[in-house]
This record gives structure tokens, C-alpha cells and sequence, in this order.
């Protein structure tokens, strides 16, 4: 028979490794955006005589490199996280979960912030890309 301790570690446990199967979700979704972005950046559908067009697109393409590498890498300490948290789950005692729920707090930050980052650079692109895109005549 559980005692309450085991169940709540349990329970907190579970909770990890469902936020951490959302963050990989949310991570998966957020690759096929960062290539239709990097794409459209790529493409030549701009107005060619747009002021500091050049100059504008290389730095979203950087930022976009930049949200890649940070998602990349956090993409690795999830993996890494949930490795700890199968662990931590045939550990009989406590040991460790307050190193465990620190762990999750921080990559939970990390991630909501990867996500935020990527957010305002997806509306930065696409609120100046809706203005400058080459007007097409219907044939």
C-alpha cells in the first residue's frame, strides 16, 4: 500500500512528464513554422525597392537562427529531463525530487520563454511582411 508521500511524488511526476510532452509538441509545431518563415524570408516576393529590405530580413534570419539553436538545445534537456524523471519514478525514497522539481521549474522557464521569443519575431516578420510583398495582378 501507498502512503500519501508516494502518491503526491507520483502525481508530480506525471505532471512533469505531461508538461514536458507538451513542450515537445509545442517545440514540433514550432519547427515546420521556423521553415515557412526562413522560406518566405529566402523568397523573392518582397517589393524590391523597399527601404533597408536587406538590411531588416538578415536580422530576422539571424534571430530565427538564433530561436532555432535555443530550441535545439532545449530540445536536449528535455530528453535529458525525462531520463531523471524515469528515474526519479523507481527511486523508492525522495531522493533527489526537490532536485527533479527545480530542474522542471527552470526548463519551464526556459521553455516559455524560447516560445515568447519565437512569438514576437513570428508577428515582427509577418506584420512587416504583410506590407511589403509584391502586388499580384489577377490573370
Amino acid at each position: 500500500m501507498k502512503n500519501k508521500t508516494e502518491d503526491s511524488k507520483l502525481n508530480a511526476l506525471e505532471k512533469f512528464h505531461i508538461d514536458s510532452q507538451q513542450w515537445k509538441s509545442s517545440f514540433h509545431l514550432m519547427k515546420d513554422e521556423l521553415l515557412f518563415i526562413e522560406e518566405l524570408l529566402h523568397s523573392y516576393v518582397f517589393e524590391p525597392d523597399t527601404p533597408n529590405l536587406f538590411e531588416r530580413l538578415q536580422d530576422y534570419l539571424e534571430r530565427l537562427k538564433t530561436i532555432n539553436e535555443y530550441k535545439t538545445r532545449l530540445e536536449g534537456q528535455i530528453v535529458q529531463h525525462e531520463n531523471k524523471l524515469g528515474g526519479a519514478l523507481e527511486c523508492k525514497y525522495g531522493q533527489g525530487d526537490e532536485d527533479v522539481h527545480a530542474e522542471h521549474e527552470q526548463l519551464k522557464a526556459n521553455v516559455v520563454n524560447c516560445l515568447q521569443q519565437f512569438q514576437v519575431l513570428k508577428s515582427e516578420v509577418f506584420n512587416y511582411a504583410g506590407g511589403i510583398l509584391k502586388k499580384r495582378r489577377p490573370d
